[in-house]
């Protein structure tokens, strides 16, 4: 049994996470896996010299829009990247699939919705067509570990302000049943596996109005994984003592 390090992080801009040094922290932990969202660079952009260690293996997938989305997975463990475009289907650099011993470990970054009711629906789409393929995996016999900022607060204690955002993309009735049927499709919430109803433990928090200082924030970057490894869970946790970015990295360990 080997214990596995799972770190996911939204950085919102990974060239310039790396110029305000953020990115130093991890050079000191025992990272196993390490999956970026909203990297907005291409494979090319991303200095050499970004991490200290040098990870064996990256997967990069960039958008077709330049300077938006795109996601990062590096890890020192073998396996084989795979690509998910029937889920991803504008090819907006939001999924890295990798598969390693009989685990499939995707990191995404999910649509937001809201700029307008078609982003909003593409959100809806990508979630159902998500959902419909790691479905597939697991009837095939694959376990499957979830990480990324899903872009929706799953129930009121995940956002500070529950009753303004009843009516906001992130916070929709329609949004948040699609978590409920992710956890009832025989997925778990580790963060809550973990630590239950703990309140005021969020992921996000806006640049305005100083609402990191202040805690108004949103939990909408998660670590799911398949109930068959749900006895495999050491610890979930929020790393909101890390800064750099609008959110802050999430963390998971498992007993493999």
């Amino acid at each position: 049994m080997a214990k596995l390090t799972f770190i996911s992080w939204n950085v919102n801009g990974i060239r310039a996470v790396d110029k305000k040094g953020a990115l130093k922290w991890i050079d000191e932990e025992e990272i196993d896996f390490l999956g970026l969202q909203e990297i907005k660079a291409e494979a090319e952009q991303i200095p050499d010299s970004i991490f200290e260690r040098a990870y064996k293996y990256q997967s990069i997938n960039s958008s077709i829009n330049k300077g938006q989305s795109g996601v990062a997975l590096y890890t020192d463990i073998k396996g084989e990247a795979h690509c998910c475009e029937q889920v991803d289907i504008l090819d907006e650099g939001r999924i890295n699939e990798y598969h390693f011993d009989n685990i499939v470990l995707f990191n995404v970054y999910f649509p937001n919705g809201q700029r307008d009711e078609e982003r909003l629906a593409y959100k809806m789409g990508f979630y159902e067509r998500f959902l419909d393929y790691i479905l597939e995996l697991r009837k095939a016999g694959k376990s499957i570990v979830v990480c990324g900022d899903v872009n929706t607060a799953h129930h009121p204690i995940d956002l500070a302000r529950p009753k303004a955002n009843e009516k906001t993309s992130g916070f929709l009735p329609m949004e948040r049943e699609w978590q409920d049927k992710l956890l009832a499709s025989g997925f778990i919430d580790t963060f809550r596996h973990v630590h239950g109803d703990e309140a005021e433990r969020y992921s996000w928090w806006s640049y305005r109005a100083g609402a990191r200082g202040n805690n108004v924030g949103w939990r909408i970057d998660y670590f799911y994984v398949s109930d068959d490894l749900k006895d495999k869970i050491v610890d979930a946790d929020i790393l909101d003592q890390v800064m750099g970015s609008d959110h802050c990295p999430v963390k998971l360990v498992l007993e493999i």
